[in-house]
């Protein structure tokens, strides 16, 4: 089961979710809607080190964002 949604053919090469960038993904940042999802539900969103910190402001904003972390230690919840 692809967890994150990792696009591509190879789920441990993880890209970008910025719209248009294809960079390798080092950053998963864990967020839910809580209109829409139980407070334990982690939805995600990849990012690179160029968009890191936009796509974390855009989950701020709306108070959508729960945690960022590094690709390399993001322990994936099970579903």
């Amino acid at each position: 089961m692809n967890i994150l949604n990792v696009s591509g053919p190879d789920p441990a090469s993880p890209i970008c979710s910025a719209r248009g960038c294809s960079a390798d993904a080092v950053w998963v940042l864990a967020w839910n809607n809580p209109k829409l999802h139980t407070p334990e539900r982690r939805k995600t969103w990849l990012a690179c080190e160029e968009h890191r910190e936009h796509l974390a402001e855009f989950l701020g904003v709306r108070g959508f964002l729960k945690d960022v972390v590094e690709w390399e230690k993001w322990d994936a919840p099970e579903e």
